[in-house]
């Protein structure tokens, strides 16, 4: 059976999640990557808030993945150096007045520090509109080990990424490698291929750590945020040199504590998604089409399905899908009931509330009101 990997790209839409209230920065933090994020002003003043200095905040070392958290303030950790997108997308869900934020080296390290109690919530970077799933989290989610049983889906968050190319070098020409993560290198194959074709392409954990690698190297350029430029005082080489300009990438909020398990949405308007992973015998023709069939007979709609080797046999896979509706829901129990009956395993890995539509019609209002102002003029 070969392996799935699909998507509805059109569903990856950005959302920064609630507006937060934050204390309002100091001058000197008001020139930090005000050009290229969605509520730029927002971000930057919580970056800032989170911690007593406007640039140091970004320049200290992931602390050990299990280690508790030292801050009285609920914790929240996050795949890092700081000034990471998965930093970003952080405080745009969290208010770092009411929660600290902790660096992580690797997204198995916020699992890990989820799971292990250290903090209360994790955020790692879970697929993007143009490169797709992070393999590294769904890997994680697979769980093959039985390392991550109380972890779960908290909620969602999406955040618009654009890249830049940065350097100590002068110009494009004196850089001999770049730097960045798997993702970010697959975000921007287009301009690479023109641009930077026989330079070294090396590989590290995130893009804040590529432009903290590179800060130390005049001959290396990362590919990163322009937040992370000004952390670390690099020249922006190339900016916006993503493939797609409505590039995206969507977060997952991870927690372990059964309180925190999101409730069923109830607000006007509000839905839910549900995420899980199955398993099913490879030898039964139909197997897999007979699974998914029941989400159909159950009008439950399908999101994103996508697949990753088991490691127990060869061409043996662990599925994951998407769906609309929350497991709390006694229609989608039901459903669960009777596609446990073609499976070999099955387990809910979240049920969340569904940002995507909020956005998606915040996105229509928006376009409507554009469309209003120019027959206005």
């Amino acid at each position: 059976m070969p392996e799935i990997m699909w998507k509805r790209d059109r569903n990856l839409v950005t959302y920064c999640g609630t507006p937060l209230s934050s204390p309002t920065p100091p001058p000197s933090a008001t020139t930090v990557g005000i050009s290229h994020l969605g509520t730029p002003s927002l971000i930057v003043r919580n970056m800032v808030a989170s911690s007593v200095t406007p640039v140091s905040q970004y320049q200290s070392s992931s602390i050990q993945a299990n280690m508790p958290s030292t801050s009285p303030l609920p914790s929240v950790a996050y795949l890092g150096p700081r000034s990471s997108y998965s930093h970003q997308a952080a405080l745009g869900r969290f208010d770092p007045a009411k929660y600290a934020l902790e660096p992580r080296t690797t997204i198995a390290d916020v699992f890990i520090a989820v799971q292990a109690g250290a903090v209360a919530y994790g955020v790692v970077p879970f697929e993007n509109s143009t490169n797709g799933s992070v393999v590294f989290t769904l890997d994680l989610f697979c769980d093959r080990a039985r390392s991550f049983r109380d972890t779960f889906v908290h909620g969602v968050t999406y955040l618009d990424v654009h890249h830049c190319l940065l350097s100590s070098a002068a110009s494009l020409s004196s850089v001999a490698r770049i730097y960045s993560h798997p993702q970010a290198f697959g975000q921007c194959e287009n301009w690479l291929g023109a641009n930077a074709r026989g330079i070294e392409r090396i590989d590290v954990s995130s893009t804040s750590k590529a432009a903290q690698i590179v800060a130390g190297d005049a001959g290396a350029a990362a590919i990163a945020s322009k937040i992370a430029a000004d952390v670390h005082g690099l020249k922006v080489l190339a900016a916006n040199i993503e493939d797609s300009a409505d590039n995206t990438t969507r977060f997952f909020v991870l927690a372990a504590q059964p309180e925190l398990k999101a409730p069923v949405s109830k607000g006007p308007g509000e839905t839910d998604k549900t995420f899980l992973s199955f398993t099913v015998d490879h030898k039964i023709p139909g197997a897999l089409c007979d699974s998914l069939k029941v989400f159909k007979d159950f009008g439950l709609n399908l999101t994103s399905i996508s697949s990753r080797p088991s490691r127990l046999l060869p061409w043996d896979y662990i599925f994951f899908v998407e769906f609309e509706g929350h497991s709390d829901t006694q229609d989608v129990q039901s459903a669960l009931d009777e596609l446990r009956k073609c499976c070999l395993s099955l387990r809910v890995l979240g049920s969340y509330k569904d940002h995507q539509r909020e956005r998606e019609e915040g996105s229509r209002d928006r376009e409507s009101k554009v469309a209003e102002n120019g027959k206005a003029s």
